[in-house]
C-alpha cells in the first residue's frame, strides 16, 4: 500500500516571501546603488542650485522623477544586454538571464517607470528637467547601450555625458535653465567615468572580450588602459579644482578636494607601475566612493 502525501497548502509566510522575491528581482533590474549615486548627484544640484532650501516640489517631485528615469533606463540595459549580461560572471545572475524575469515584463516595468517620471517632471516640475532628463534616458539606454557600446573603445567616454546629467536635471528642476555651475558638475562626472569604468574593465578584461564588447582594455590592451586611466585622473584633479576656482565652493570644499584627489591620484600611479591583479577593483571601488564624498563635500561647504 502506497503512502499517501498530504498537499501542501502555502502557507501566509510563503505567500509574503515570494512576494518579496519578485518585488526585489524588479528593484535589481532598477541597478539601485548606481541609481542612489545618480539620485544623490541629482539631489546635490537641486540643493546647489538655491542659496538656501530649495522650492520642496523641485526636491521631491524632481529627484523622484529623475530616479525614476534612471531606473527605467536601467531596466531597458538588461533587455538590451540580456546576452551579454548572460557570458559575464559578474552579471550572469540577474534576473534576465536567470529566468527570474522575462523581457516582456521587464519593458512593461520600464514603460511604467518611465512615463511616471516624465509626467511627474514634466506636471510637477518643469517641462525643461524634463525633456533634458528624456534626452538622458534615451542617450544611456539606447545610443550608448545599442550603439556605442558595441561600435567603439571610445563608448564609456562619449556615453559618460548621460551618467553626468544628473546634478544639471536636479539644478534645471530649480530654476528652469541650465546653468554655467550645473555645467560644472556634469564636467566632473564626465571627467571621473573613463578612469572609473576602465578600471573596473581592466578586471573584466576576458569577459569583455568573449562578449564581444570593444572596451579599451580588450582593443588596446591593459597597459595603454592603466596609462588612459593615470592621464583622466591628472585631468580629473584639475577639473574638481575649478568649483574653488570659480569661487562656486570654499575652502573646506577645497581640503576635502585635495585629500580624494590625493587617493585617487596614488591609486590610479600605483595602478600604472604595478601588475597586482586586486588594483583594478580597488581602483573601481574607491572611486565611486571619490565621486560621493566629492559631492558630499560641495554641499557641506554650501550650507556652511
Amino acid at each position: 500500500m502506497k503512502p499517501t502525501t498530504e498537499p501542501q497548502v502555502a502557507t501566509t509566510s510563503d505567500i509574503a516571501e515570494a512576494g518579496t522575491a519578485v518585488w526585489r528581482r524588479y528593484l535589481e533590474l532598477t541597478k539601485p546603488k548606481v541609481v542612489a549615486l545618480i539620485t544623490f548627484t541629482a539631489i546635490v544640484g537641486t540643493l546647489l542650485a538655491s542659496p538656501g532650501l530649495p522650492p520642496l516640489d523641485a526636491l521631491i517631485w524632481g529627484n523622484l522623477g529623475i530616479a525614476l528615469a534612471s531606473g527605467c533606463a536601467a531596466t531597458i540595459n538588461h533587455v538590451l544586454d540580456r546576452r551579454i549580461d548572460e557570458q559575464m560572471n559578474r552579471t550572469r545572475a540577474r534576473p534576465l538571464p536567470t529566468g527570474q524575469l522575462n523581457e516582456r515584463q521587464a519593458l512593461v516595468f520600464a514603460a511604467v517607470l518611465g512615463t511616471t517620471a516624465m509626467a511627474m517632471l514634466s506636471f510637477l516640475v518643469n517641462l525643461l528637467t524634463a525633456v533634458l532628463t528624456f534626452a538622458s534616458l534615451i542617450g544611456y539606454a539606447v545610443i550608448y547601450t545599442v550603439w556605442l557600446k558595441r561600435a567603439t573603445s571610445q563608448n564609456i567616454v562619449i556615453g559618460g555625458a548621460a551618467g553626468a546629467a544628473p546634478p544639471v536635471l536636479g539644478w534645471a528642476a530649480v530654476t528652469n535653465t541650465i546653468d554655467p555651475n550645473a555645467l560644472l558638475l556634469f564636467l566632473i562626472i564626465f571627467v571621473w567615468t573613463p578612469p572609473h569604468f576602465w578600471a573596473l574593465a581592466i578586471a573584466r578584461r576576458e569577459e569583455y572580450a568573449r562578449a564581444g564588447i570593444p572596451m579599451l582594455p580588450v582593443t588596446h590592451g591593459v597597459e595603454f588602459t592603466r596609462l588612459q586611466v593615470l592621464l583622466y585622473t591628472v585631468l580629473l584633479v584639475i577639473v574638481t579644482l575649478m568649483p574653488f576656482l570659480t569661487r562656486m565652493s570654499g575652502l573646506l570644499y577645497l581640503v576635502v578636494a585635495l585629500g580624494l584627489n590625493a587617493g585617487f591620484l596614488y591609486y590610479a600611479f600605483a595602478l600604472k607601475i604595478t601588475a597586482r591583479q586586486e588594483l583594478p577593483m580597488k581602483v573601481f571601488k574607491f572611486s565611486v566612493n571619490y565621486l560621493m564624498w566629492l559631492f558630499a563635500a560641495l554641499l557641506a561647504d554650501h550650507y556652511t
